[in-house]
């Protein structure tokens, strides 16, 4: 076991590695397995070598692993609220020279996939838009079998062991006890456990951004977490990082939009994903990868096998190999979206795994959890998980078995069915050669010992509007924190991160210069800063697949209302119309048809929003609160306003102050200006004029 550094008054003690190990002071607090074994570390997996793979010997993983997979029934454990639709990969060229697998050479060829993407820590009937982290799963139905390809939207993740698994959920999980919060972080048990956690900084930094709340599902990025490898036909291995990029380009709401959109339609990413599919807007992503091998992974000052760790693109460039097209909703959603299997073990010939820890892990959990959430070992019949090749093997029996297998033998080898199936070791999957080996011992590399660097180079990644909300997001999470002594503990690690930033959120909370001193095994390092990292830096200019709202009255513009609407389609948009009620308004020159009536759409809804009311509209609307918080709350989050001069009184009752976000419409030129405007995205120095938490 590895030697300690430090010893609290509580018993805590800091790893090599910079884990945090509680040991019992007393006999009658000793740990056990559930047979009553006392753990002697319950930090680590037990792997071969400290960088080396994990023994399937581990009873102690397994069996905790094994509870938390069953704790729940049916709902998933995590990820339990998700969307899901069918699509086709289809590869850009063949990728022969990095891999074997049959998907990826042929460019005619198209791949069906199923894609579900999820919320992780509320239930199944939760909302859309907390503060989390998203999955972002795709199975792929290749000819050579299934390839399950199951991550998030965000790139790391906030612990290095598969073993710590159960004990992050728990902690992020509603307290047993009182059953709440739902599908939220900011409460005592979950900071207790990450700030006793200091691997979990780099994570923490992302969740507490605006990636954690984004503006669709059709917007996000997705990334498979963990390094794989690459084989080609000639046995040579490549490492591997998987990233989705979504080609519309990505984008966020802001916080305040988040809680009032998850009260206003707690399925608003849900209802976007489907509607947009329904219209005939396909959702696409770009699907590339990080290709690299050992020399330059052990030049980057980092372990690739830690899944607390990116590599920056500008170190490794991405190399888009294909794109992902969903085109087709499910036909129900039980029997698709609900009752779909990932495992990460689902591989094909040409793509394994590495020794990841966290990896490692999973390769066991998920497919164990099935047993339980689907019934039994035959999941694998279920038509949304079987694979679209043949399938065939000696298997047979158990709970929910769905095939009637013929015949009298039911092994291998035999010679009473010769026609049966048999191996194929020039076709077959085959695990890459290695040479690892060491010590067999649960003890943590020292390689994954840096916590805070990483967490430093997100932070100086990141425009100065994203630091506000990372700061803000810190204030509003640790506000909720009762336990003081978290908050400071928490305040003492952002302080390593940068002390800017534990500055700033000791302001916000009140609490400057209690911060808890934090003494990290492996200071950090500064990094050079990514723009890659920032959604900010990196936006496009545009509003494909957006919404705009156009609210409208009896004596709108109709010319105006379709000027828009070609404008907004022209730019890959769509313009929806709000009327005080249902059946629209009369306007200057026809009927104009509202498709939402005002009570029923907030402009939280909408990328971008007009007052198009004429004058005596405006007079009738000025005392209704609708109407008022449509464009106070389009103002305050900080979207592209057009508007008319009838629409003055409206504006003067929301006490909103001009600036370059508001666009007057009085000619067809102010309408090119307006859409001009609008794919800038937000009006970023807005924000410090209308709230400002470190007042």
């Amino acid at each position: 076991m590895a030697k300690t550094r430090a010893r609290t008054k509580d018993n805590t003690k800091l790893g090599k590695g910079g884990e945090t190990h509680q040991t019992a002071s007393s006999p009658d607090r000793n740990l056990t397995t559930n047979q009553g074994v006392t753990i002697a570390d319950n930090q680590n997996s037990l792997r071969a070598g400290t960088r080396g793979p994990t023994l399937l010997e581990d009873v102690i993983l397994r069996e905790k692993i094994t509870h938390f997979d069953h704790e729940r029934i049916p709902e998933r454990i995590v990820h339990a609220r998700g969307s899901g639709a069918h699509g086709y990969f289809q590869v850009l060229e063949p990728l022969g020279d990095l891999t074997k697998a049959a998907f990826l050479q042929d460019p005619k060829k198209r791949t069906p996939v199923f894609a579900r993407f999820s919320t992780v820590v509320g239930g199944a009937g939760s909302g859309d838009l907390p503060r989390d982290v998203r999955g972002f799963a795709v199975k792929f139905y290749t000819e050579e079998g299934n390839f399950d390809l199951i991550g998030n939207n965000i790139p790391v993740f906030f612990i290095q062991d598969a073993i710590k698994f159960p004990d992050l959920i728990h902690s992020v999980k509603m307290e047993p006890d009182r059953g709440f919060p739902q599908a939220g972080s900011a409460h005592d048990t979950f900071w207790d456990f990450a700030t006793l956690m200091p691997e979990s900084m780099h994570m923490l930094m992302w969740v507490m951004s605006d990636r954690a709340i984004p503006r669709s599902l059709r917007m996000m990025e997705g990334f498979g977490i963990h390094t794989f490898r690459f084989v080609d036909a000639r046995d040579r291995s490549t490492f591997v990082k998987f990233h989705w990029r979504p080609t519309i380009g990505s984008a966020s709401v802001v916080w305040d939009e988040a809680v009032k959109i998850n009260g206003a339609d707690p399925d608003f990413h849900r209802r976007d994903l489907w509607e947009a599919i329904a219209r005939g807007e396909f959702p696409e992503w770009e699907f590339a990868v990080q290709a690299f091998d050992q020399k330059t992974a052990d030049r980057l000052g980092f372990d690739v096998l830690d899944a607390t760790k990116l590599i920056p693109e500008e170190i490794v460039p991405l190399r888009v190999i294909g794109k992902m097209v969903l085109n087709r909703n499910p036909d129900n959603f039980f029997a698709e979206t609900e009752q779909v299997a990932f495992h990460p073990g689902h591989v094909v010939p040409g793509i394994d795994f590495t020794d990841d820890p966290l990896l490692q892990g999973r390769l066991f959990s998920y497919l164990d959890t099935q047993l339980s959430r689907l019934g039994g070992p035959n999941f694998h019949e279920l038509p949304i998980n079987a694979p679209k090749c043949p399938m065939r093997n000696f298997q047979r029996d158990g709970m929910m078995r769905m095939e009637v297998a013929k015949g009298r033998v039911s092994y291998e080898p035999n010679t009473l069915a010769p026609d049966s199936p048999r191996e194929n070791p020039q076709q077959g999957f085959r695990t890459l050669p290695t040479t690892d080996s060491g010590l067999k011992a649960r003890e943590r590399s020292e390689s994954f010992s840096d916590h805070y660097s990483h967490a430093r180079l997100f932070w100086r990644s990141m425009s100065e509007p994203e630091q506000r909300h990372i700061v803000s997001a810190f204030g509003f999470e640790l506000g909720k924190v009762e336990a003081v002594a978290i908050r400071r503990r928490m305040l003492g690690h952002l302080h390593v991160i940068e002390p800017e930033l534990g500055a700033r959120v000791e302001k916000v909370l009140g609490m400057e210069g209690q911060a808890e001193t934090i003494r990290p095994v492996r200071p950090p390092v500064d990094m050079k800063p990514s723009r890659s990292l920032s959604l900010v830096h990196k936006a496009p200019a545009t509003l494909a697949g957006r919404r705009i709202g156009a609210l409208v009255s009896d004596g709108t513009d109709t010319a105006l209302i379709a000027s828009l609407r070609s404008a907004a389609k022209r730019a890959g948009a769509r313009l929806d119309v709000i009327a005080p009620k249902a059946a629209g308004a009369e306007g200057n020159g026809g009927h104009i048809d509202a498709d939402h009536a005002l009570a029923g759409a907030p402009s939280i809804f909408f990328d971008a929003v007009v007052v198009a009311v004429s004058k005596a509209g405006a007079e009738r609307l000025v005392h209704e609160a609708a109407a008022i918080d449509w464009i106070r709350d389009a103002y305050g989050h900080l979207k592209v306003i057009g508007r008319v001069s009838g629409a003055a009184a409206l504006f003067d009752r929301a006490g909103v102050d001009d600036d370059e976000g508001l666009v007057d419409l009085a000619s067809a030129k102010a309408v090119t200006a307006f859409i001009e405007a609008a794919k800038r995205g937000r009006v970023w120095d807005r924000e410090p004029r209308l709230r400002n938490p470190e007042a």
